[in-house]
């Protein structure tokens, strides 16, 4: 990713229950994004949260339910944010449940590669 270049931020909320055929569909996404050579992504877990259904979900230690709230975001150069977009798009509109997805313009300040432990 280059930070001179416009840089994209989508977002994608939707439950950690949601599936894809038998795989979460989050880290279905997440491994796609990792696959088309996105700079980042990462999931995000809620303790609370609503959609359009107005049902509040959250996370007690006494409670057995996991379906919680789950946000994952993506950055990358906008153009490549939003091709990637438009590959996963279908796999959202054909969602049992709803999602919301949003995008949005964002300054990098920095972009710096970590070393692997084995160097």
């Amino acid at each position: 990713m280059k930070t001179n270049a416009p840089t994209a931020l989508l977002r994608i909320f939707i439950s950690s229950t949601d599936h894809i055929k038998q795989d979460l569909l989050s880290e279905s996404i997440v491994f796609s994004a990792k696959k088309e050579g996105l700079a980042g992504a990462t999931i995000l877990k809620g303790i609370l949260g609503y959609g359009a259904s107005s049902v509040i979900h959250s996370y007690k230690f006494w409670e057995v339910t996991d379906k919680l709230p789950i946000v994952i975001e993506i950055i990358d150069e906008d153009l490549k944010v939003r091709n990637f977009y438009e590959t996963i798009r279908p796999q959202l509109e054909s969602m049992r449940y709803g999602c919301l997805v949003t995008i949005e313009n964002v300054e990098v300040l920095l972009f710096k590669s970590g070393k692997s432990k084995k160097e």
